[in-house]
């Protein structure tokens, strides 16, 4: 069946469900149990758009939020969105000189924060970053550092000095009319810019992805139609919610599909496990790190699961093993979605209908109204059946462009509208994708093109691995050698001599990791992607200290 492209806005969504089903739950957060059903969300939602007028939030003004998955995220994300707003989604692991280059290329307008996370104060790195703050009246602020920043709202009941804070942006927003409020929110159209999201950093500089109203709901329209979604399931989302990940496969296919969404305000395996055993939800979303960290907890046994039927693992290549393991233990069909920010971010999907081996080896076909094609990076031209090229896609999905980049923009997306996505992939003879790399990541050693994809697969078929990723050490003989970091499963043991002769006589002699490295985990991003190129220096620094 052929869905067509829905032209709402994120606004007009809510208020759909709003009005349909007034009653139902949308939010839950089942640790607190705090509930809101979709009336009342959309209710708080008005009252917040509200009070982001009273403090000079027009159409195009841009505001960040920086927080975890807090109960008033998706609350300032639509009481943005409904006037005309750019919610700017700023990661939770973001330190000061990374905070003030985004508020500065960001041109950001208003600040919505939290305390901030374990290793980080989010309100001391604001202060540093504007010393002003202290000395100014709330919506009197003038920085000179960063002249567009007029205010710092904090989301909960604390007050800091300079900032509002959520229950006085409510109080605030009273003094703004109904018809004030409706003017707004019919300026808004669903091909305006609604979310601004910064590219995570794991080959070079942030730089800010603007996405429509257009792109976010039909992108997440179309993921919940692939694992059958209906108004009926309740999906409980783990992820963050400044990626696409949260914001696009989770909470648009929820906005889309009128159903329930279980947020987990930061990942933890015992909160999962619980949520989906309290709620009876029926969808699971998750990175392979979080999967394997709930299918190893030791209280898993204790809670039933068997409510659910289908989720995404996605982020990083997913173990057959893992997927296989989720469907025996976890009675989920489980998808998997390939794509990237720029383009909103899902460019293909698995779906639950498709065999167990497509859904394991291939990222699926193209979503609906998409198009996509494995494209020679030489010459342009599309590749034939099995010869691995450059992915791009072209459709309602591509982003706006870069913010203020229109060079870096010119590169991404050609003059005939493709997205230039930097991984290689191949199409099979089934339509199905698969993605064998990145052209950034490819290893050359001594003139010898290797796909660290292809030896991660091979290498999680050794007994003991529970996950691996391959990179490339700079080498003064061949330029690079293959490294591979590998984190072993609880109560294993393997050496590099068995993981080199586990390879021997089975892949090509210079594919063979040179160097293996055993390692308790890999640096991450916020939003769980592995930073590949930090393996490099790390690889170096253990080699020094091996001697």
């Amino acid at each position: 069946m052929e869905y067509q492209l829905q032209e709402k806005t994120l606004g007009q969504w809510l208020e759909h469900w709003a009005e349909v089903t007034p009653d139902k739950e949308y939010l839950v957060y089942s640790d607190r149990d705090l509930r809101f059903t979709w009336s009342q969300f959309n209710q708080r939602v008005d009252d917040m758009a509200k009070g982001l007028l009273s403090i000079g939030v027009t159409h195009g003004t841009h505001v960040g939020i920086w927080a975890t998955n807090v109960p008033d995220w998706l609350t300032f994300v639509f009481a943005g969105a409904k006037i005309g707003a750019v919610l700017v989604t700023v990661n939770t692991n973001y330190k000061q000189s990374e905070l003030e280059y985004l508020v500065s290329n960001s041109d950001l307008h208003t600040l919505c924060i939290t305390e901030g996370v374990f290793d980080g104060s989010y309100i001391d790195m604001v202060n540093t970053m504007l010393p002003e703050l202290k000395e100014s009246q709330r919506g009197y602020l003038k920085s000179e550092r960063f002249p567009t920043v007029k205010n710092i709202v904090y989301i909960g009941q604390e007050k800091y000095r300079g900032m509002y804070n959520t229950p006085e942006l409510l109080l605030l927003g009273q003094n703004i009319s109904d018809h004030t409020l409706v003017e707004a929110k019919d300026k808004v159209s669903c091909q305006d810019v609604v979310n601004m999201q910064y590219t995570s950093g794991t080959t070079g500089f942030p730089k800010g992805v603007m996405l429509t109203h257009y792109g976010l709901t039909n992108n997440g329209f179309f993921t919940g139609e692939a694992m059958k979604f209906t108004a009926d399931d309740k999906l409980c989302c783990c992820v963050p919610l400044f990626h696409c990940f949260g914001i696009t496969l989770a909470s648009m296919n929820v906005l889309t599909h009128g159903c329930t969404q279980v947020m987990v305000e930061r990942f933890d395996p015992l909160v999962v496990l619980a949520s989906i055993h309290k709620e009876r939800c029926t969808a699971l979303y998750g990175v392979p790190t979080m999967f394997i960290a709930e299918l190893n907890h030791p209280m898993f046994d204790m809670f039933d699961l068997t409510s659910l039927r289908t989720g995404i693992m996605a982020g990083s290549l997913c173990p057959v093993e893992l997927m296989r393991a989720c469907n025996e233990k976890m009675y989920m069909t489980i998808t998997s979605v390939y794509g990237l920010t720029e383009s909103t971010p899902g460019m293909t999907h698995t779906t639950i209908d498709d065999p167990f081996e497509a859904r394991c080896h291939t990222v699926g076909k193209e979503y609906p109204h998409t198009e996509v094609k494995i494209l020679d990076p030489e010459t342009g031209e599309e590749c034939p059946v099995g010869v691995q090229g450059e992915v791009c896609c072209r459709g309602y999905l591509v982003m706006k462009g870069y913010y203020n980049n229109p060079s870096a923009t010119a590169e991404a997306i050609d003059e005939d509208g493709w997205l230039h996505s930097g991984d290689l992939g191949v199409k099979d003879e089934q339509g199905y994708f698969r993605i064998t790399g990145r052209i950034k990541d490819m290893i050359i050693r001594g003139g010898e093109n290797i796909y660290p994809r292809e030896i991660e697969e091979f290498l999680y078929h050794l007994e003991g691995v529970q996950d691996i990723q391959v990179v490339g050490i700079p080498s003064e003989k061949y330029g690079e050698e293959v490294g591979a970091f590998i984190i072993l499963k609880e109560g294993a043991s393997l050496s590099e001599e068995e993981v080199k002769d586990f390879c021997r006589g089975k892949i090509a002699r210079h594919k063979i990791p040179k160097y293996v490295f055993f390692v308790d985990g890999y640096p991450l991003t916020g939003s769980g992607k592995i930073q590949k190129f930090k393996l490099k220096d790390i690889g170096l620094e253990l080699l020094k200290t091996q001697g």
